[in-house]
């Protein structure tokens, strides 16, 4: 088992599993909504059936949801430390990992083929790694806060340069990796993941959040929405062009909402 409260994980592996499910019934119902040409109109649950050949059919859609809610509780899981501290982290992280992306392989296999097998654990193992990387940075905010009520730490530096730190690696995954790496999946002609996806979705909320977290923790950090808009006018050069240069501005303002959000959430708590 990767944590010593068997009966927690128990608990959270079976919500997730009942959230994976109800995950299936969604893309089940968007499948039967979406429609490339004309307007969306829904026409009956379409479920993927994993490719089988074998009777009975709704035997594929069946392996489907079972592969579905194991994900789902694999993400359940997730939601509990796996190790105080240690080389038993480290192991028990790593092989969850492992798990999720056997799974989604599977699945994606089945149903997609290597092109969407390659694309989908790409995807898996960014968003594992911003996760990952927001936990670390939320416990070296912890370990930092204790040391200055223990007075074992100097007060904070000018413009809050050495706090916003150890999130300068998160902004570059989120600002300029991601979309580096999503556009090697993408179509030449039609740029879904960098063009819509990433652009209209996962920059303006990565960004914000990443925000919030940080003021929260350390107070308004000036630096930080600057630092969001310099990595993606790096990806613009790397992946897009000018016509890109707009969306610098919205990793600016999502990160700077962020951190006023964050601002006052500490202030009304007495940080």
């Amino acid at each position: 088992m990767l944590f010593d409260n068997r009966t927690q994980a128990l608990r959270r592996a079976l919500a997730g599993g009942l959230a994976g499910v109800a995950a299936h019934l969604l893309l089940g119902y968007l499948l039967g909504s979406i429609s490339l040409f004309g307007p969306a109109r829904f026409r009956g649950f379409v479920f993927p059936n994993c490719n089988f050949r074998f009777q009975p059919e709704w035997l594929g859609v069946l392996v489907s949801f079972a592969l579905f809610a194991l994900f789902g509780a694999e993400l359940g899981i997730a939601t509990l430390p796996f190790a105080g501290t240690g080389r038993a982290l480290v192991k028990r992280t790593l092989v969850h990992f492992l798990t999720m992306a056997a799974t989604v392989a599977l699945w994606a296999g089945l149903n997609a083929g290597a092109e969407g097998t390659a694309l989908l654990l790409a995807l898996l193992a960014v968003f594992y790694a911003l996760i990952w990387l927001g936990r670390w940075v939320g416990w070296y905010a912890e370990v930092a806060a204790i040391r200055e009520k223990l007075g074992l730490s100097p007060g904070p530096s000018p413009l809050k340069w050495k706090e916003t730190l150890p999130y300068v690696p998160f902004a570059l995954l989120l600002c300029l990796l991601l979309p580096a790496g999503l556009s090697f999946f993408d179509a030449p002609d039609v740029p879904v993941l960098t063009g819509l996806v990433y652009l209209y979705l996962l920059l303006p909320v990565g960004s914000f959040c990443s925000g919030l977290s940080l003021a929260r923790r350390q107070g308004f950090c000036p630096l930080y929405p600057p630092l969001c808009a310099l990595c993606f006018l790096a990806a613009v050069g790397l992946v897009y062009n000018a016509s890109a240069l707009p969306f610098c501005a919205v990793a600016l303002c999502a990160a700077l909402l962020g951190e006023l959000a964050g601002w006052l959430a500490r202030r009304r708590r007495g940080g």
